[in-house]
């Protein structure tokens, strides 16, 4: 089946709007919001604006009825076996957050939580704040030497106080992907939960939770075509059930006296105050936008576009690839760094040709410091990505070297 990116790409405003040459490349970042996903969005603020829950007028009830079937978007697109496994959240990294609180609040000094040198901050720092608050141990597997996570050193490292394991899905930095069957079997031998920062595996198609077997699964709206400001905590059922709340307010709460407050059940115990709600709306209409789309054509045409830029790079002086060679074992997020040259002066120049580029230590020192280098450049590339792109790209690249050595 044939893909056209060209045909896809007209369905994003941004694409029309934003005057020639216009070649973006950082939708790892961000990506670009898809009109439907704009629409609902508007379309809930204009029409049915009010807050949910606990309104008894019309107005109200088709908000809350909205919200809940975003809620129901979110579970369609990670085959949850129930909505109430959705908690809607700021973002993928307050969902984590939010695991780092309530699921810490569970443990000792002593128990352990297992992450890896490859995590993005927002699934590092939480953990060392936990550490320092609590007495848990934060221990960390190590990396190979093109930055996968070695999956095959849990089983040595894990105990019987090991209580979490917590990694990336896809590395922001390397695209590689995680081997999360090993990790569950790992987790499960001791038994273990799993959680997964998904924040750059969803821009890529639809996730099955229930295949990954995990217990805790995170992701931000504005990396799947839908709006910013909201995110999504998936736990399952007797996980969420078992945690406690971390942030108090309205909505989450049963009966409050002077003396005590009952909680309610999930996922209400976890979205106090008002909630992202037109975000969240814009979000479900984004998941069920993905959901109809042909992925395996859309795999194909970005592993066509990852070989014609790793192909490319590959051409250029001084540059060296951080992560896989082998497009098989990764997403198409390519991350190098070109000797000499700082990042954000190759952005700057890659800007003059209408190409969106990221620079820096991409929210992930520890892996920075694995490649020994202190920041990088990295494309990414979505199903609305071009050949022309790239090529944009190529070009840019050979002229940021010949302006910047």
């Amino acid at each position: 089946m044939s893909f056209d990116a060209l045909a896809l790409r007209r369905e994003f405003p941004l694409f029309a709007a934003v005057p020639a040459p216009f070649h973006y490349l950082d939708s790892a970042a961000t990506s670009q919001i898809h009109g439907a996903a704009l629409d609902a969005l508007v379309r809930h603020e204009s029409t049915r604006r009010a807050n949910v829950a606990r309104g008894t007028y019309r107005l109200a009830e088709a908000a809350t009825a909205a919200y809940e079937e975003a809620r129901a978007a979110a579970a369609r697109f990670l085959n949850a076996a129930d909505a109430g496994e959705i908690v809607f959240t700021s973002g993928a990294t307050a969902a984590l957050n939010l695991v780092a609180g309530a699921f810490g609040a569970t443990l000792q000094a002593g128990d352990e939580v297992i992450v890896s040198l490859a995590e993005h901050h927002s699934n590092l720092v939480p953990w060392q704040l936990l550490r320092d608050r609590t007495g848990v141990v934060l221990r960390f597997l190590p990396l190979a030497a093109d930055g996968r996570i070695a999956t095959e050193a849990l089983p040595a490292m894990l105990t019987p106080r090991s209580r979490l394991i917590a990694l990336t899905h896809c590395s922001n930095v390397t695209g590689a992907l995680t081997d999360v069957p090993a990790v569950v079997a790992a987790a499960r031998a001791v038994g273990a939960r799993v959680l997964l920062d998904g924040a750059q595996r969803v821009q890529h198609g639809p996730v099955d939770v229930q295949a990954l077997g995990v217990d805790f699964y995170a992701f931000s709206g504005h990396k799947c075509y839908g709006p910013g400001g909201v995110g999504v905590l998936w736990g399952r059922g007797e996980a969420l059930a078992a945690l406690p709340p971390v942030v108090a307010g309205g909505g989450m709460v049963g009966e409050v006296t002077p003396e005590r407050t009952d909680f309610a059940p999930p996922p209400q115990r976890f979205e106090a105050g008002t909630p992202p709600i037109a975000a969240a709306v814009g979000l479900g209409a984004a998941l069920d936008w993905m959901a109809g789309l042909p992925w395996p054509a859309i795999h194909a045409h970005e592993r066509a576009l990852l070989d014609r830029l790793l192909r490319g790079l590959a051409g250029l002086p001084g540059l060296r690839l951080l992560g896989p060679a082998d497009a098989a074992a990764r997403h198409p997020i390519v991350s190098f760094d070109l000797a000499g040259l700082h990042p954000h002066d190759v952005c700057q120049v890659l800007d003059r040709h209408g190409v969106a580029l990221r620079g820096g230590n991409l929210c992930a020192q520890p892996l920075m410091r694995h490649f020994d280098v202190a920041g990088a450049n990295r494309a990414s590339i979505a199903p609305y990505t071009t050949a022309e792109d790239v090529d944009a790209l190529l070009a840019g690249l050979a002229d940021a070297i010949r302006v910047l050595t």
